[in-house]
């Protein structure tokens, strides 16, 4: 139990730290696609390399269920985990925005909207399909990059949050015009919730369904995929050492 709180708190200081820095960048910058997308991907490697030596820095709900389909965790850390994450980035969305409410900080090119410029997430002339489609596919090529680079048998581990920073990089490039780039339900949530309280708008709020499903699916891919593609090395190898063992 005392590790799995350990395990919880690192979760917490994770994503808080997520939303805190890489959304208040998005404020300050007026959501700049390059510096918001670096933003999100050096927080990661930040996190990744230190509270990822406690939790596995996983700071993402869809993360953590490509970790549990992919028998990585159990139900019960899942559970703990998702909690901790979602409560991390509220705080650290409440903090943030907060802070630049107090300090009177305009948001460049759209000085009054805190919901646009902390980056909540919400549709864009395509719609809902595309949106849907949007984040499926993100998440899902970021959750497999994790679960490749962070299998044991892999021998990625010192590079691993880097590579899984860049991929976050990667992703928000290309989703930031398209749904503001969740790729994770927590962040999502906390940006949801502090634009109704600080914006006074929920349409966030009211779209936030698909920013916590299509990640969750898009998550539910990628371990469907590492499994499958996985499964058929590990055959492979099997077989070879079968054969050897028939030839000696």
């Amino acid at each position: 139990m005392k590790d799995l709180l350990k395990k919880a708190l690192a979760e917490f200081i994770g994503t808080f730290t997520l939303v805190f820095v890489a959304c208040g960048v998005a404020g300050a910058t007026g959501g700049s696609l390059v510096a918001t997308s670096l933003a999100f991907g050096l927080t990661i490697v930040a996190m990744a390399y230190s509270v990822g030596r406690v939790s596995g820095c996983h700071i993402n709900p869809a993360v953590s269920l490509g970790c549990l389909l992919t028998k990585r965790m159990n139900v019960k850390e899942f559970g703990v985990y998702v909690c901790s994450q979602i409560l991390g980035g509220f705080v650290g969305a409440v903090l943030v925005f907060g802070l630049f409410k107090m300090s009177k900080v305009a948001i460049p090119g759209d000085a009054c909207n805190y919901a646009v410029g902390f980056g909540a997430n919400g549709l864009t002339a395509g719609g809902v399909i595309a949106a849907l489609l949007t984040e499926i596919v993100l998440t899902c090529i970021f959750v497999y990059a994790i679960l490749n680079v962070t299998d044991e048998k892999a021998g990625n581990g010192k590079i691993a949050g880097i590579v899984i920073g860049l991929t976050l990089t990667l992703v928000h490039l290309i989703g930031i015009n398209l749904t503001g780039t969740s790729v994770n339900p927590a962040r999502s949530i906390a940006t949801a919730i502090s634009a109704a309280i600080y914006n006074g708008t929920t349409d966030a709020l009211a779209q936030i369904w698909m920013f916590i499903v299509a990640p969750m699916a898009g998550a539910a891919l990628a371990a469907v995929l590492y499994s499958v593609l996985n499964t058929e090395k590990e055959e492979v190898a099997a077989e070879a050492v079968k054969a050897d063992d028939e030839n000696e």
